[in-house]
């Protein structure tokens, strides 16, 4: 795992991985972040990027350089800013005891895969939902991951403290089933 490391010594900027391929296991099984060609939108990160600690939009760490897709994980580079609440995570980062990030960020096209079958494009076994279509919303330093690869939190929807509407869910799959397999 390399999830955060220093473009150069004493410098602010931060090379990162926010996102990849492996399964994490959701409310509704297996999620699986679609990292082919086309399928994330950098758009939104790359104009207006910020990056957060643990999610929090009133916790702004600095902001996003650029950020790209490379070997199925997304990486950005970023720059933390000066202020005293950012010295105080940014030697955390420095010194190894925050290292883990994750990524917000909203789906708009689902791929459903039933128990025993492949994605369509055969990468995957189901069962599980792919996110084909994707955008990044922030990225965020956290504490505490639940993908060892990268980082924990990552739907935009479940960012709250409340539990997520399951209807939106379900609505959202039922479209994207009826729009591209009937």
């Amino acid at each position: 795992m390399e999830p955060v490391r220093a473009k150069e010594e004493n410098s602010r900027k931060l090379t990162i991985s926010f996102s990849s391929e492996t399964p994490y296991r959701r409310y509704f099984g297996m999620e699986i972040l679609d990292h082919a060609e086309g399928a994330v939108d950098l758009g939104r990160l790359n104009e207006s990027g910020v990056l957060l600690f643990n999610h929090n939009v009133d916790q702004v760490l600095g902001k996003v350089l650029r950020a790209w897709v490379e070997n199925s994980k997304g990486y950005a580079e970023v720059e933390f800013d000066t202020d005293e609440d950012t010295e105080k995570i940014f030697g955390k980062v420095q010194s190894g005891t925050l290292k883990t990030t994750s990524v917000r960020y909203q789906v708009d096209a689902w791929e459903e895969v039933k128990a025993g079958a492949a994605s369509a494009d055969g990468r995957f076994q189901g069962p599980c939902q792919i996110a084909r279509k994707w955008r990044p919303l922030e990225v965020s330093i956290v504490s505490v991951p639940a993908d060892a690869t990268v980082g924990v939190g990552r739907s935009a929807e479940t960012a709250g403290n409340e539990p997520p509407d399951l209807s939106f869910y379900e609505r959202q799959v039922q479209a994207n089933i009826n729009r591209f397999w009937r």
